[in-house]
């Protein structure tokens, strides 16, 4: 779009981009168009031609050389704190169903495939429904013919990251096991890198290793009170730590295949996808590896509300992974995991009784800073922008969360993709 000096300069104090790209006519004025970071505010009350090369020089000056509150503008966002939040949401649900997990084993049903089956069951029932509803029986089924093999090998690698996460826990320590799943952020980091373009800078790398250096301190303070079974080996170490590394990189390829899908799909097709393969290959796994802990467990009232309350909190958590994911990435929502083994240990203290020791707050703090450092000079997209939907995120989907979604509402309109071509208005609940 072509501006005068004052468009020029409103345009430079009010726009939403990530990036203003800024090129001269031979006219003297000038075409503004969105990329990478949200310029400072410009004054100039000059009219002429001189005095728009101006305000667009210095406009782009800002850009190239952001002042130090310009570093923590993503932080000052609505959008940010929000991030945040759900990260703190998944983080107790996680803790939650490992709390439900441990419940079930102490009342003597341990069937760590079958009871993951419900969960998947109970989100083929809500999202898969609404997906038929809005695509019709013909064009699911399409779906399915066209593009379910990508969702095969998303949710095969969803439900073998559950299953050998929990199988290490009855072979290696508890604590081989936690540090091993720490190889799920490098998977997710070098996965996204190389084929998702994603770069990263100093401020995440930093960010991602405050992180884990917070994590390294609950881990400790556990080791040191050894009220994780830390030095406790219950089989073969070896077999339990291998499990615990397919387990983590299992989830790391779930994660980046399902914010790339995510990003370009309607969050109903995606979620409701998980739970119908889901259901499939869990269901088979489950009926092959869990028949000997099917039929010694133990079943009455309690493990049937122990069940409700873990497939009710996991099918939370995979409805606000995808949110996340948009809003934020794979990387981002596995250091807000880290998160969890604090909550843990809040609710251990009513549960289990558990006592906390002076360094989970300080390392609950650390690994929050962490997530802070992580978005460091951030423009107002934060990491919504995704590098591989182009510069307007125009193969993006139009959706909660997505950046094609705030782009499109500053330009005034509000229609877009549902992902399969066809139109999708202004988005309410439910409707991605």
């Amino acid at each position: 779009m072509t501006a005068t000096a004052k468009d020029a300069s409103a345009l430079a104090a009010t726009t939403g981009s990530d990036v203003v790209a800024v090129a001269s006519t031979s006219s003297g004025s000038a075409d503004i168009s969105p990329a990478h970071s949200a310029p400072e505010m410009v004054e100039n009350n000059n009219t002429d031609a001189s005095g728009a090369r101006n305000v667009i020089d210095s406009t782009a000056s800002a850009i190239r050389h952001p002042r130090k509150r310009e570093r923590f503008g993503y932080l000052l966002t609505k959008d940010f704190w929000i991030v945040l939040l759900i990260g703190q949401i998944l983080a107790l649900c996680l803790t939650g169903t490992n709390t439900f997990t441990t419940l079930l084993v102490m009342e003597g049903t341990s069937i760590p495939a079958f009871q993951t089956f419900f969960n998947y069951v109970l989100l083929n029932l809500i999202y898969t429904s609404y997906t038929v509803y809005r695509y019709g029986i013909r064009r699911w089924a399409r779906l399915l013919w066209k593009d379910g093999w990508k969702y095969i090998i998303l949710s095969f690698c969803d439900v073998e990251g559950n299953y050998f996460t929990v199988l290490a826990y009855r072979y290696t320590t508890i604590l081989s096991a936690q540090l091993i799943n720490f190889w799920a952020i490098v998977v997710v980091v070098a996965i996204s890198f190389l084929f998702l373009r994603v770069r990263y800078h100093w401020a995440q790398i930093l960010g991602i290793l405050t992180c884990i250096g917070g994590m390294g301190i609950l881990l400790a303070s556990d080791h040191i009170q050894g009220v994780n079974g830390g030095d406790i080996s219950s089989g073969n170490q070896l077999k339990g730590d291998l499990f615990a590394l397919a387990g983590a990189t299992f989830y790391g390829l779930s994660n980046v295949a399902e914010e790339f899908l995510v990003s370009k799909r309607p969050l109903y097709e995606v979620v409701g996808q998980i739970g119908w393969w889901g259901m499939i290959i869990n269901g088979a796994q489950a009926g092959i590896f869990d028949r000997d802990g099917f039929r010694n467990a133990v079943w009455n009232g309690k493990v049937g509300g122990y069940l409700t309350g873990y497939t009710l909190i996991l099918s939370l958590f995979y409805t606000l992974v995808p949110i996340l994911y948009r809003l934020a990435s794979a990387a981002f929502f596995n250091i807000s995991l880290l998160t969890s083994n604090f909550w843990g240990v809040i609710i251990g203290l009513r549960v289990f009784g558990y006592t906390v020791h002076f360094l989970y707050p300080i390392a609950f703090v650390l690994i929050l800073i962490g997530q802070c450092v992580y978005f460091l000079g951030k423009g107002v997209f934060g990491e919504a922008k995704k590098a591989w939907l182009g510069e307007d995120q125009e193969k993006g989907v139009l959706g909660i969360g997505t950046a094609k979604r705030k782009i499109q509402k500053g330009n005034g309109g509000l229609r877009g993709t549902d992902g399969l071509g066809q139109g999708v208005e202004h988005e309410s609940a439910g409707i991605v």
